[in-house]
């Protein structure tokens, strides 16, 4: 006869075993992967900051705003889209949460947030519409550095809570997204205000990964220094092949809105590993990241085509930001300038 005290240990053993998830992690390699290859193949795209700072010409604000002071008046997310196409752009990267923890879409686990404003409209829904429609890449951008959820970054208390919400909201992009297009990349902003030990960086990676496998993750300011891996800041001038990976794991280089160097080295380390990590570029097409009433100079053509050449060499990546305004639309000068930019670098996929 059998002995059913065993009997239920074995099981409950299994039910352990067969439900444990397994780490999502990047491979040790000298080369980029396929998923790096489609990004580096992606080459340029749209940095598209909107948001609460839009409507008090600041680029941080510190949580305290009132979510009525977000009041677009229209969302035309096809102009951006069809404008970042029409560029010869391959995607753009949507600011979803910027450090003010305004979030652009309706969010069970926060009031601060659309749903709460003065424009109810879930724009990373509309944005995602959009990509399908246009055949562009969508990336999102959500800032670990949250002022209104998590304002007091030094009490380590909040730390649990805080990181269970960011999970939460992740899962909720996704659940948005999904229904229309696929992400290609996720820009993760903030770091800095912890220690690099505080963040979820595995479990934020595993959650997006589970789900979007070909997502490229990427964190700013991503590496550190031999003597201290959470330095901040190691500019890319003075980072080393070799160097640790800060915030691990991640698929890519961030630290805006710095040029990658000259000979830009690509291996870096975690665990005694070696990781392949190309760069992206984020740089603003004008002076500032949220559109602003005195934000009027912009970079020049021929100046955005020596930043094109420099930043896309080396298998990086550049991303241009152009801000909608609160009107909701992006600004004239920024189409002309993208229209005259691709007939100067002759883009013509």
């Amino acid at each position: 006869m059998r002995n059913p005290l065993l009997l239920i240990i074995a099981t409950l053993f299994f039910l352990n075993c067969s439900t444990k998830k397994t780490s999502i992690l990047p491979v040790p390699s000298n080369s980029p992967s396929k998923s790096q290859l489609k990004q580096i193949n992606r080459k340029y795209g749209m940095f598209i900051h909107f948001g609460i700072n839009t409507f008090h010409d600041m680029e941080w604000t510190d949580g305290t705003k009132p979510a009525s002071s977000y009041k677009p008046t229209n969302i035309d997310a096809e102009q951006w889209i069809k404008t970042a196409k029409d560029a010869g752009m391959k995607y753009v990267i949507l600011i979803t949460k910027h450090h003010d923890g305004f979030c652009l879409w309706d969010s069970e686990f926060t009031d601060y947030d659309v749903s709460n404003s003065g424009n109810r409209t879930n724009v990373i829904e509309e944005v995602a519409k959009a990509c399908k429609k246009y055949n562009i890449g969508l990336g999102l951008y959500y800032s670990l550095w949250d002022r209104h959820e998590n304002g007091d970054v030094n009490d380590l208390a909040l730390d649990s809570t805080y990181n269970s919400y960011m999970i939460k909201q992740l899962n909720e992009l996704i659940d948005i997204t999904e229904k229309h297009t696929k992400l290609v990349e996720f820009w993760f902003d903030g770091g800095w205000k912890k220690e690099n030990t505080r963040w979820p960086i595995q479990d934020i990676y595993q959650t997006i990964k589970s789900r979007e496998a070909e997502c490229q993750i990427g964190v700013n300011w991503t590496i550190g220094l031999p003597e201290n891996p959470d330095h901040h800041a190691v500019l890319p001038k003075d980072q080393k092949e070799g160097y640790p990976i800060r915030y691990f794991p991640s698929d890519f280089r961030l630290g805006d809105p710095y040029l990658p160097a000259k000979n830009d080295p690509k291996l870096f380390t975690n665990n005694g590993k070696q990781y392949y990590m190309p760069w992206e570029s984020t740089v603003c097409i004008s002076q500032r990241w949220f559109y602003n009433t005195t934000d009027t100079i912009f970079k020049s053509v021929n100046e955005l085509a020596k930043l094109y050449k420099t930043t896309t060499s080396q298998d990086n990546i550049l991303i241009l930001n152009c801000p909608p305004n609160r009107d909701g639309k992006l600004r004239e000068k920024d189409i002309k300038v993208l229209t005259e930019l691709r007939n100067v670098l002759n883009i013509t996929h």
